[in-house]
Formats: C-alpha cells, sequence, structure tokens
C-alpha cells in the first residue's frame, strides 16, 4: 500500500524541481531522440545507426546502372555519466521553515549542482571528439567575435553541414556584445542559428574534473576546470551530428518516517547517460576557445 506521505510529498514538491532544471539548463536542446537507440550486448551500451552510400557511376545502354553499395553500420557507444547525490533534511528544520528548507534544498541542487555539471560535461565532452574543428583564438571585443562567427559559419558551409539545426552557445560577454552593435550586419550572422544560447563561462571549458565526493579534498562532489582546460568562447553544434540520451534519470522522494538512520526527509538524485557523436559528421563541430 503506498504511503501517503510519499505521495504527498512527491506532489508538493517534483514538479518544482523539474521546472527548476529546465530553467537552468542551457544544453536540454541537444537532446537526441531516444527512438535512434538500441540497446547494446551489454547494459551500458547502446547502438545506434550510421549509413554511407555509394556514388553515381556512368550509364552504360546496354548493361544499364552501375551498382552503389550501401553501408548500414551499427556502432557502440558506451555511457559515460553516471552521477548522483543525496541530500537529507531534519523534519525540524523543514517545519520550522514552513516546508522551505527541503524545497530550497532540491530545487538548489538541480539549479546550482545539476544542470551546470550537466552542461560543462556536454562541452568538454565534445571538444574531446576526434576530427572536430578545434581554434585557438583571443577575441578582444564583439566585432572579434562576428569576425570568429563568419569564419565558422564559413568552414561549415564549405564542409557542407546543413544550416538547419546549428546551435550557437556563446558566452554571455561575447553575446551580449554583440546585441550593444545593433546593426544590420550582427543580426544576419546571430540569424543564421536556430538556436542561441549564453553559456556563463563557469561551465564552458575545453575540459574539466568530475570529483567523486569522497576523496580528500573532494568531499563536496561537482567539478572543477581541469588544470589543461582553457575557455571556450563559443561552440556551434549541428544537432544531428551529437548523441545526447539519458537512459536513466531517478529523483526520489523518501519521508522520514521511512528513513531508518536520521528524522529527516530525504531527496535521492541519480543521472546516468551518454555524451558522444557520430564519427561521420565531425564537421557538425565547431570550437573556438581562448589561446
Amino acid at each position: 500500500m503506498p504511503n501517503n506521505n510519499t505521495i504527498a510529498l512527491a506532489k508538493n514538491y517534483t514538479s518544482i524541481l523539474d521546472e527548476v532544471y529546465k530553467n537552468a539548463s542551457v544544453t536540454a536542446d541537444l537532446t537526441s531522440d531516444a527512438a535512434m537507440m538500441r540497446a547494446g550486448a551489454n547494459a551500458n551500451e547502446i547502438i545506434y545507426p550510421q549509413l554511407t552510400v555509394g556514388g553515381l557511376g556512368d550509364y552504360d545502354r546496354n548493361f544499364g546502372y552501375t551498382s552503389s553499395a550501401v553501408d548500414l553500420k551499427w556502432k557502440t557507444a558506451t555511457f559515460n555519466y553516471d552521477r548522483g547525490a543525496k541530500i537529507e533534511v531534519d523534519v525540524m528544520d523543514n517545519e520550522e521553515s514552513r516546508n522551505i528548507a527541503f524545497t530550497r534544498a532540491g530545487a538548489e541542487l538541480q539549479r546550482t549542482r545539476v544542470a551546470p555539471e550537466a552542461d560543462a560535461f556536454t562541452f568538454a565532452t565534445i571538444c574531446g571528439f576526434e576530427e572536430i574543428t578545434k581554434k585557438a583564438e583571443l577575441l578582444a571585443d564583439a566585432a572579434a567575435f562576428l569576425a570568429a562567427l563568419i569564419e565558422a559559419k564559413n568552414k561549415m558551409d564549405e564542409d557542407e553541414v546543413p544550416e538547419e539545426g546549428r546551435l550557437l552557445y556563446a558566452t554571455p560577454t561575447l553575446m551580449n556584445g554583440v546585441m550593444a552593435l545593433d546593426t544590420t550586419k550582427s543580426r544576419e550572422i546571430l540569424n543564421a542559428f536556430s538556436v542561441k544560447k549564453r553559456v556563463p563561462q563557469t561551465r564552458f571549458y575545453t575540459a574539466i574534473d568530475m570529483l567523486d565526493g569522497k576523496s580528500e579534498g573532494e568531499e563536496a562532489g561537482h567539478f572543477k576546470k581541469a588544470e589543461s582546460a582553457k575557455d571556450i568562447n563559443f561552440m556551434i553544434i549541428h544537432k544531428p551530428a551529437i548523441i545526447k540520451f539519458d537512459k536513466h534519470i531517478a529523483s526520489d522522494i523518501i519521508p522520514a518516517s521511512l528513513n531508518p538512520d536520521a528524522d529527516g526527509d530525504i531527496l535521492k538524485y541519480r543521472k546516468y547517460g551518454l555524451v558522444d557523436y557520430y564519427k561521420n559528421k565531425a564537421a557538425g563541430f565547431y570550437v573556438s576557445h581562448k589561446e
């Protein structure tokens, strides 16, 4: 029989936590269509299709068409993100704060930990993809940013990356600088992207270290900028080129009445997923980072 306290807690808090996460994340637009993913041979793997076809040949009036091969391969990817946390709030702390303590704790977890880490992991993982375009450059002002965007667009156009589905991620400083120019030229280049997102520099690095939450110096968990990492200026992603898939997200609330260790309500959160890419679509990524 369901526990009434559990149901009440879930009704009060779950919708709030979901809303906070959606507002805070900047990479939610990159989530892949789950219908394109299939379970792999092992539980920690998925497989996805990669299709190539041969080209045209000379037509022969006696023998007809030349044969063109169709090569459909199923590639295997291993899940590379498995993180979680448990928050416990004493019943009296929650009661004396008029239920604010538990709600705010859960909301803070989503807004300040879950969303920034998921974004930082996504961007840093992309920077590790092979054969994508990465350019080190110092963008001193908005004009330099516009020039770099045009260069990036030219590169993708020459590589025949479709314009539709290109997403632009850039630091607030660069995006706001372009807005300040208020020129037709600036609006035109920005309109070339279907989605434009401002990414705080604190989650926009070429590499990060994931803190395990247990080792000395890592007790607080979360992530930090890796020593070898560079600050990212902007990133362009063609959405069909990326695989971003969450296999399992658990957000459970355990009331104090079911807590065997303390008189406190517990929020458990776990996210298990994958950030990868289609190897034949490496041209769909362009990264500009500081020197």
